[in-house]
């Protein structure tokens, strides 16, 4: 997929933009990999590259490549289903092209700096060009603003191309979600002297980006993909969406309320954050009952019609699948797990909370985005049925045993934690790193680097695939056509 798709069957112009953010996405993918594998030897061995690669910089690129190659693969997945939604080309490719290659530079100076300038006094300065020093939100003043400017384009792009073609359902609920994401990125692109006020709007964009924004976002590229690839009929998935979308505004931005235990809210925001976080795996659950039902009722009909497999693209639909299973696990039930107050309150800072966040990003949003760009294999070599192969089965079975093995272990971690450095020892600095000393602690920090490199392995393996599945399956298919012609 990096390098092999050139020459290639996409019809329009915009499809082929997407491909190119796929591209992006998959090696900053790779990069994030490598960064958390770094830190999670750091975990064990402190002394691994001491002086030369800072953990905290290995934690930061980590995170940061995680959001960025997911923006990328959304931004991706848009244009490539954008001709097949509203029925034309996007209105000005040209402009796509460009902010493309000045995001993709962007990002890469960003880490390069990352990477380069690791320590020093943090000034005026620093905050426009090295670093803003805000958890999750590091990227310096400058890029803040070129990235503002770039998903203006894309919203442009989008938003034109929406309001001349078609406007489908799936189009509409794509059009206003991503004038709300683009919109709450502003919120953290200002700080105040009040550390209060300041996590307040911080939270606006950590939080309702992932359990509101991106949420939506994934219902529209489930509603899109299951047309596509099972055929599923258009008004059940766009019944679907329109529910997922309610219940998801609804629980993802009340259920805001509990982040704000510690930032100095009024107590009232305690029962209102518990109750609506304690809503949001309603409609992770409608998710997943659609997509098993519009999939198997999909396939009981060709069945009895005495017609070939209802799925056209087997790598794809395994990703859907896995991410209505990793979808509720990850983000509604490992989420609740630490969301009420009263759980809250010892749970708070410790490996529950990284646990949570390593298997709702990847249930949540990295499997359908893979999907997505197993439809832009199929669609670029002109494949009509995408045939899993054995490294297409190989590399979701490691990717995902390592996902739950790191998740695993790093909720035993956070349940030492609970244990021992808050309920026995009262959350003091001498109770913290009691608890990282302690044997389960560090047999959990072990599994987590072993359960990593697994991960990795897998994502060797989906690169290989992702590479080599389109030439072989095009080739393959077309030996069949000359065949059944020959017999004819």
């Amino acid at each position: 997929m990096l390098n092999s798709i050139k020459a290639n069957k996409l019809q329009y112009e915009s499809q082929k933009i997407g491909m190119m953010y796929f591209r992006v996405a998959i090696v900053l993918f790779g990069a994030q990999l490598l960064m958390g594998l770094i830190a999670a030897i750091q975990f064990l061995y402190p002394s691994f590259l001491f002086e030369l690669f800072d953990f905290s910089v290995a934690r930061m690129v980590h995170i940061n490549a995680l959001v960025v190659w997911m923006l990328y693969a959304m931004i991706g997945s848009v244009y490539f289903m954008l001709p097949d939604e509203t029925g034309r080309e996007v209105v000005a490719p040209g402009l796509a092209k460009l902010a493309f290659w000045v995001l993709t530079a962007a990002v890469t100076v960003v880490v390069l700096v990352y990477i380069f300038i690791q320590v020093g006094s943090g000034t005026e300065m620093t905050i426009w060009l090295i670093n803003e020093g805000r958890e999750y939100l590091e990227a310096p003043r400058w890029a803040d603003i070129g990235i503002v400017v770039v998903v203006l384009v894309f919203y442009f792009n989008v938003f034109a191309t929406y309001m001349k073609g078609e406007r489908t359902g799936i189009m509409t609920v794509m059009v206003a979600n991503l004038f709300a994401l683009a919109g709450l990125y502003l919120c953290g692109m200002f700080f105040t002297d009040n550390i209060s006020i300041d996590q307040y709007w911080w939270w606006w964009v950590i939080h309702l980006w992932v359990e509101a924004t991106w949420e939506v976002f994934v219902g529209t590229l489930a509603a899109y993909a299951l047309i596509k690839i099972i055929g599923a009929k258009r008004e059940i998935v766009e019944m679907w969406l329109w529910i997922e979308v309610l219940m998801l505004f609804g629980s993802g931005i009340l259920g805001l309320g509990h982040h704000y235990f510690w930032i100095g809210t009024p107590e009232y925001w305690w029962e209102i954050g518990a109750l609506f976080s304690a809503l949001e795996p309603v409609p992770l659950v409608a998710m997943f009952v659609h997509v098993l039902y519009d999939w198997g009722k999909e396939q009981g009909q060709v069945e009895a019609e005495g017609g070939a497999h209802a799925v056209n693209n087997g790598p794809a639909m395994a990703w859907i699948a896995t991410n209505a299973f990793g979808n509720f696990l990850g983000a509604g039930i490992w989420g609740f797990f630490h969301t009420l107050p009263q759980v809250n309150i010892y749970t708070h800072g410790t490996q529950f909370t990284s646990a949570h966040g390593h298997l709702a990003f990847f249930g949540a949003y990295a499997t359908i985005l893979i999907g997505m760009m197993y439809i832009g294999i199929q669609g670029a070599y002109g494949i009509k049925h995408l045939k899993a192969t054995a490294l297409s089965k190989w590399a979701i079975s490691l990717i995902v045993l390592g996902l739950l093995g790191m998740t695993v272990s790093l909720t035993i971690a956070g349940y030492e934690q609970v244990l021992v450095e808050r309920a026995e020892l009262g959350g003091t600095w001498e109770a913290y790193f009691t608890a990282q000393n302690l044997l389960w602690y560090v047999q959990a920090m072990g599994w987590r680097l072993a359960m990593g490199v697994v991960t990795f392995v897998g994502f060797v393996l989906l690169v290989v695939d992702l590479l080599t599945i389109g030439p072989k399956e095009a080739l393959e298919e077309a030996g069949q056509t000359t065949a059944q012609a020959a017999a004819a």
